[in-house]
């Protein structure tokens, strides 16, 4: 028997990592009887206490006594895992803000949502438990609006429009998500706000998560057939860019505060690398 916590549990179920008879479980509330097969991806134990770490590098956009919002660089995990026990987001906050050792979970502190390594952006980290309990519900709840920039092989037909299908753990390859039945519902909504012709046909997509599966933009849209560019992992790596992860950065993040209720609304430029790409690009 796995000896998880309930949050961890829960988790793996949302990353689609338990299955009940070959489905994916999409509830934590599904039935099982005897006989059923259950199988599930546990994590690899963590080390509960991750050590601070002046090194790691992060910029702060907003600071209080109860919340931080902050922009991840590229190529950056945000809390320890399997193959990364150290020189995460997490090490380094912990080097600053030594107070969110005992938020949330031992393992992630003060994290309430993530960002995938290779994607930059904006996130918010919780400084009490007080702030932590809030967000996580309103993160639950899809209050908080989480708006990416994507710039996507091909030219899409229409100028906006919504993916609605659902998400959960690939069949074939484990460690990637996919659009399958069985997966949780997923919906991101998207709109176009630069089409390219050269060095390749490409489109600049403005994407709006209103759920937070794992790889959610990532899988969606390559599903409807336009991969993000440089995505190696799902079918987005091809000749014309010089790109060594996916144009994926996540550029505004607004949300109600959680504990004075006030709207907190933030923004980030494109990191460097993707600029340079863009700069490439001509209609």
């Amino acid at each position: 028997m796995a000896e998880v916590s309930r949050s961890v549990a829960a988790r793996m179920i949302d990353e689609g990592a338990v299955t009940v008879d070959g489905a994916v479980a999409t509830s934590g509330s599904t039935r099982v009887e005897t006989g059923c097969r259950v199988e599930a991806l546990v994590p690899a134990p963590q080390n509960p206490r991750p050590d601070a770490d002046p090194t790691v590098e992060f910029r702060v956009v907003y600071e209080d006594p109860h919340i931080l919002v902050l922009d991840k660089p590229a190529d950056l995990v945000v809390h320890p895992g399997a193959g990364h026990n150290e020189g995460t987001l997490v090490n380094g906050l912990l080097s600053r803000y030594p107070e969110i050792a005992s938020v949330g979970e031992p393992h992630r502190p003060g994290i309430v949502h993530r960002l995938d390594r290779t994607t930059s952006g904006l996130l918010v980290v919780a400084r009490t438990s007080e702030a932590y309990g809030r967000l996580v519900a309103a993160m639950s709840a899809h209050e908080p609006e989480r708006i990416y920039e994507a710039l996507v092989w091909g030219r899409l037909e229409v100028e906006r429009g919504t993916i609605d299908a659902p998400i959960g753990r690939s069949p074939r390859h484990p460690t990637r998500m996919a659009v399958i039945d069985s997966g949780r519902r997923a919906l991101t909504h998207y709109e176009v706000v630069g089409r390219f012709s050269e060095p390749r046909e490409v489109s600049l997509l403005q994407c709006r998560l209103e759920t937070g599966r794992t790889h959610q933009i990532r899988v969606h849209l390559r599903a409807i057939g336009h991969p993000v560019v440089g995505d190696r992992a799902y079918d987005g790596h091809r000749p014309g860019f010089d790109l060594d992860r996916p144009f994926l950065h996540a550029c505004t993040l607004r949300f109600r505060h959680p504990v004075t209720n006030e709207r907190v609304e933030s923004e980030s430029p494109l990191a460097s690398d993707l600029v340079a790409t863009l700069e490439l690009c001509t209609a």
